[in-house]
């Protein structure tokens, strides 16, 4: 299966390709940039790998949450290689990707985002719903769990403010160091497997919050 992977839900941007039993994979922390960078990069693992957009069988996407220009220079990266040679584009939430490396691990596992405003788009699996949370609401739902382990872009903020908040549960900290994009492939490759289906041509990025230009408006209406 030869798949190429992007995450630009946050400023740091993890592009990956496998190709038959062979992958390449970078990962660039390079701020506002993305818009420079992403497609220039897709291009140069393409020619590492010595193949074409073509010769691929899917690609994959953090949908979101995250950054409104983020999540919307990837799906449109990905949605010009669909409509150009017809491959599939997969789309996976930016906080099942980040939580995916502990899936196995048998504690709850809350992945986060810092969204600003005092929230952070937070999830826990079967315990809370991804959405954009208040600090509280997430407290509340991590009280009388005896481990819980944090993952994400901005694990570091969210686990201080839970250690304050709530003293008698273990927070473990892991920072989101791991090539992500390597992650949205192995989900990619389940997600074929139990035949799900991908992105329709109408499907876009998920945004739990609405955007400042569309709170300002709004507002004036």
């Amino acid at each position: 299966m030869n798949i190429l992977a992007v995450d630009c839900a946050v400023s740091r941007l993890s592009i990956a390709l496998k190709y038959e039993d062979k992958m390449i994979s970078q990962t660039l922390n390079i701020g506002m940039r993305q818009s420079e960078m992403l497609v220039p990069t897709i291009d140069e693992i393409l020619n590492k790998m010595g193949i074409k957009a073509s010769d691929l069988d899917a690609t994959a996407l953090t949908i979101g949450p995250g950054s409104f220009t983020g999540l919307r220079l990837g799906i449109s990266a990905l949605k010009a290689i669909e409509l150009a040679f017809n491959i599939p584009v997969y789309g996976i939430s930016s906080l099942d990707c980040y939580a995916y490396p502990f899936s196995d691990c048998n504690t709850a596992v809350l992945s986060c985002i810092d969204a600003n405003k005092d929230k952070f788009y937070a999830s826990i699996p079967n315990i809370l719903k991804e959405d954009d949370w208040e600090i509280e609401k997430i407290a509340d739902a991590v009280k009388g769990l005896d481990k819980v382990i944090i993952t994400g872009p901005d694990a570091d903020k969210l686990f201080e403010l839970l250690k304050a908040l709530c003293p008698s549960t273990n927070f473990i900290k892991v920072k989101t160091h791991f090539d992500t994009a390597e992650a949205l492939i192995e989900i990619t490759e389940k997600m074929i497997d139990e035949k799900k289906e991908p992105l329709k041509d109408y499907d876009g990025p998920i945004y739990l919050r609405a955007s400042e230009a569309e709170i300002k408006l709004n507002s004036r209406q």
